[in-house]
């Protein structure tokens, strides 16, 4: 089943290109709709509240400079592959997740010596 209302109270409510092709993604594990042209970030954040918890610790992420330069919007692919919400366009059936960060970034973040 996919979603046709946010998920929690969004970052963003749309109120024009609404006209749009519609397309489904999932979303950490849940069927949502975007609009065809949507990048990731817009897709995600009419959504919910924020796109991401930072796994630094500096609480919850929405993006920042939004031209793919800070690393603010990082989210992955059910791979693990590291996507920019703000320049990654959504396509139907694509999988994201913006939870925890897969096991092999998380050994990485914790050990600054590189070594997973």
């Amino acid at each position: 089943m996919t979603h046709r209302f946010p998920l929690s109270p969004p970052q963003l409510i749309r109120v024009a290109e609404t006209r749009r092709a519609s397309l489904s993604f999932v979303l950490d594990g849940v069927a949502v709709e975007a609009l065809a042209g949507d990048t990731l970030l817009t897709a995600i954040l009419t959504q919910q509240r924020h796109l991401r918890v930072s796994e630094f610790g500096d609480g919850p992420r929405a993006g920042f400079c939004l031209i793919g330069a800070c690393q603010d919007c990082w989210v992955r692919d059910e791979g693990g592959a590291r996507l920019r919400a703000c320049s990654t366009p959504v396509r139907e059936g694509m999988r994201v997740v913006t939870g925890k960060p897969h096991p092999t970034a998380a050994a990485c973040c914790a050990n600054p010596g590189g070594e997973a």
